[in-house]
């Protein structure tokens, strides 16, 4: 028989960082669901990713107090900011986007760089090829005044 689902929880961890203080353990602890057995599943899980790098999780929590997780890869605009070289900024020491996209550009990328990009996000977006997870890519860069250069 299957297991009856609770609930679904989302939310973006550094890779290889999980750990049972904010906002992690808070949110598994209302849940009832066991905050040291799914810090060291994840982090097992994401070793081999870039260290730090934010990683979109989906829990899905179960009535007898056990859990799945679905990891996905990590946002467009975490790979954008790290193409175009921006430097970290600010109180969580994050590289941030374009305080007015369209009209100041805060750096610049090729469109290689765009087509892997779009090849490392394939299996998260909506996009039958690649053509098509380029134009989703781009549609992010210019978002966070990120330019595109031929």
């Amino acid at each position: 028989m299957a297991k009856k689902v609770v609930g679904q929880l989302k939310l973006q961890i550094p890779a290889g960082g999980a750990n049972p203080s904010p906002p992690v353990g808070p949110a598994l602890g209302q849940r009832g669901i066991n905050i040291m057995e799914f810090c060291k599943a994840f982090n097992a899980k994401t070793q081999e990713m870039e260290n730090g790098a934010p990683v979109p999780t989906v829990i899905t929590y179960y009535a007898d107090k056990s859990f799945t997780f679905d990891t996905k890869t990590p946002p467009a605009s975490f790979y954008l900011k790290k193409a175009a070289g921006l430097k970290p900024v600010g109180k969580r020491n994050r590289p941030q986007g374009s305080p007015t996209p369209g009209r100041a550009t805060v750096g610049t990328v090729t469109v290689k760089q765009v087509r892997e990009i779009a090849e490392a996000k394939m299996k998260d977006l909506s996009a039958n090829d690649v053509e098509a997870a380029m134009q989703i890519i781009l549609g992010s860069a210019r978002s966070i005044g990120i330019e595109v250069k031929g």
